[in-house]
């Protein structure tokens, strides 16, 4: 296999730039970095296929550095390969608004495929990254034109093993055999508190056996280049099953430290680099020193990916002519853009229409846009039947093998794996040809919270189907009803929640969760039916919030989302007839898009000079940025029919009357009510 002196420098090159970068910021971890620089060298020279001059190129092979506090090992590969990293910018590290944050962020640094950081992601958006693969491949390649067979590597460390995210999204690998994925274990023997032995001593390689991974061993990753290579054109030669090489490594090896966590997370000391240089055959008294022979011999392996992409342009131009539809939509797609008119198939609803739980109406459309949003793609959490995520005549994404579908199909069965689910969707969306969605309950999203948290950081379209969205799930109880969870995930930047109060805000929803390409989308829905609603319109709906029911001389205004909007309704008819008060109505089914409606616009909808009551049977927090007073749920809720739940917490029209009445009676006295919109810092924000 012909390694060389020259290898050796690379590789110690990659760990005096960690060990220099680190200590420059004085921050950061240099043990992973220096232990995994042999692999690293080794995949990316030898195996990985990418354009540095086009890091966005569809047939790269990905990457994902799952233990991404060791992302100094990935700048400095990524700045000896000749991306958009240079010198300067490792030089910045950790530094504010540098490309080289602590922690890899994909929409910062050029050529870092997914957001990492919080273990266990990384390898469950690998995940991910090897289904939109597989299914993209399925759809578009042809015979004589292999168009997308490209792999997703990642690098995991003992901490993304033991978090739980990694063995649901590893689990589902197995099962849908994803010979596309190649991972591999940085077995180190250590963590934060130290030797792994004081809490994770389980058999991995078996663990991933059963799990249906193909497993291989390196004994010696420090220095055995012979083998790492071997490894890895074994594992690109199993086809159907994803696989796992278990890579023995020092952490930080040369150190002082080298074998113990003291490496794992702190810079080395100035007596540290000196030996450690001098060791490696570099001048102690510099730093940032890249070998001139380093630089072209891995600028020569960037070459041969220009190259590559050069052919691959050339087959894709062939392609054009014998399947131009298949051509046409992957140009498409590739561009970011929708399909004209795939909004026409969003349905609309007139106050005639049928009460209709939001899940169904959710299925319905689904159901309608499906086959003008070929890249839409997803499933459930086990729970297809609940949250109607499947349409007529879809196709299950399965292995060939197992006779359940092929990798073809759009719907995915998740499995109860929800933060499984939401990761891999992240990864899915990063690929950049498809559109993820996934249904669970709502209280459920909340077990995925880590990865909802990465797919609004790293700005992943993702959309979650977020059925039995509040007590309205009645007999399930405190358990299943959700209280807190909208409050968490509205606080979440960059993340839009929807709780759609009837037909067209649910098409209202969806058109905004498929046309923001870079904000995931947590869609609310009920298990009731609801109405369609008077004065109800997508168009209105797409601002995030709007007046439902106007009235001249208004006493008060009721704000409400979803399910409770239509008891609004009610509860305005019977403040009318009994009380003769006056009632607006405004729903205001996702707070993240009003809030970015301008300001002339909300105050028509929230205005001053009126006292205001949100009614929504969910924590109240939140609710002081629009309502002068609040009417929610801020404990846990009941088992029971829906109705009875409903009536015992009375969120009634009587319930709602009592604490309007109070509201008009609280404020009465008080001169020139502003509305809670009018705030010191407004303008600052």
């Amino acid at each position: 296999m012909g390694y060389t002196e020259k290898d050796w420098l690379a590789i110690n090159t990659i760990r005096t730039l960690a060990v220099d970068a680190t200590f420059n910021a004085n921050s950061g971890h240099p043990g992973a970095p220096m232990g995994m620089a042999p692999v690293a060298h080794v995949l990316f020279n030898k195996f990985m296929k990418f354009n540095p001059t086009n890091p966005k190129w569809l047939n790269r092979d990905r990457f994902v550095l799952s233990n991404g506090h060791g992302c100094m090992l990935q700048y400095a590969l990524l700045h000896l390969f000749g991306y958009g990293v240079s010198i300067d910018d490792l030089k910045k590290f950790r530094k504010v608004d540098s490309i080289t944050p602590g922690h890899p962020e994909s929409h910062d640094t050029p050529g870092i495929e997914v957001t990492t950081g919080p273990l266990g992601q990384g390898i469950s958006n690998a995940v991910g990254l090897a289904i939109a693969q597989a299914h993209t491949a399925a759809v578009y390649n042809k015979d004589g034109f292999p168009l997308i067979d490209n792999y997703t590597y990642t690098f995991l460390g003992d901490g993304c093993l033991m978090e739980g995210v990694s063995g649901e999204a590893s689990s589902l690998a197995g099962h849908l055999q994803l010979g596309n994925l190649i991972a591999v274990w940085d077995d180190n023997h250590i963590t934060i508190d130290g030797d792994t032995n004081c809490a994770f001593t389980e058999d991995v390689a078996k663990r991933y056996e059963a799990y249906g991974w193909h497993v291989l061993k390196v004994d010696r990753g420090d220095d055995d280049l012979d083998a790492i290579e071997a490894a890895l054109k074994t594992a690109q030669s199993v086809k159907d099953k994803p696989t796992l090489i278990c890579l023995k490594t020092t952490i930080g090896f040369g150190s002082l430290q080298q074998g113990t966590h003291g490496v794992h997370g702190s810079p080395l000391k100035a007596d540290d680099i000196k030996q450690l240089k001098q060791k490696f055959g570099f001048n102690p008294e510099q730093s940032f020193v890249v070998p001139q022979e380093v630089y072209e011999a891995y600028h020569l392996h960037a070459a041969d990916g220009v190259a590559a992409e050069e052919e691959w342009n050339e087959l894709f131009a062939k392609y054009a002519q014998q399947y131009k539809a298949e051509h046409a939509d992957l140009v498409r797609r590739l561009k970011g853009e929708l399909p004209e008119g795939w909004e026409k198939n969003l349905p609309l609803y007139t106050p005639k229409d049928a009460a209709v739980a939001s899940r169904k109406l959710s299925e319905i459309v689904l159901t309608k846009i499906v086959d003008a949003l070929p890249e839409l793609i997803g499933g459930s959490a086990d729970l297809t039947g609940s949250n109607l995520t499947k349409w007529k005549g879809s196709v299950d994404f399965q292995p060939k093998a197992n006779g359940l579908g092929d990798y073809s199909g759009r719907y995915i069965r998740f499995g109860v794996r929800e933060h499984g689910m939401g990761a891999i969707m992240n990864g899915i969306a990063a690929y950049g040809t498809l559109i993820p969605y996934g249904g669970t309950f709502l209280n459920f999203v909340s077990y995925a919270a880590g990865a909802v948290r990465l797919s609004a950081l790293s700005r992943q379209r993702v959309i979650w189907v977020a059925t039995h969205d509040s007590i309205g799930l009645g007999e399930d109880g405190p358990t299943h009803q959700p209280i807190e969870t909208l409050t968490h995930f509205r606080a979440l930047p960059n993340c839009m929640v929807w709780r759609p109060a009837d037909g067209n805000e649910t098409s209202a929803a969806y058109y905004v969760a498929i046309t923001s390409k870079h904000t995931p989308s947590i869609i609310a829905l009920s298990r009731q039916n609801l109405p369609q609603l008077e004065g109800s319109y997508l168009e209105n709906a797409i601002k995030g919030g709007y007046v439902l029911h106007e009235i001249e001389k208004a006493d008060i205004t009721l704000v409400s989302t979803g399910s409770e909007v239509c008891i609004c309704v009610d509860a305005a008819k019977e403040l009318n007839e009994k009380h003769n008060i006056k009632a607006r109505i405004v729903s205001i089914p996702c707070f993240e898009v009003f809030d970015a409606q301008s300001k002339e616009y909300r105050l028509s909808v929230l205005p001053d000079g009126i006292p205001s009551l949100s009614v929504e049977v969910m924590s109240t927090m939140g609710w002081e940025r629009y309502t002068h007073e609040q009417f929610g749920l801020n404990r846990f809720g009941a088992s029971g029919a829906y109705k009875d739940v409903y009536n015992k917490f009375e969120f009634t029209p009587e319930g709602i009357s009592k604490r309007a009445l109070a509201t008009i009676d609280f404020w009465k006295d008080v001169p020139n009510i502003r509305s809670p919109l009018n705030r010191a810092f407004q303008q600052l924000i």
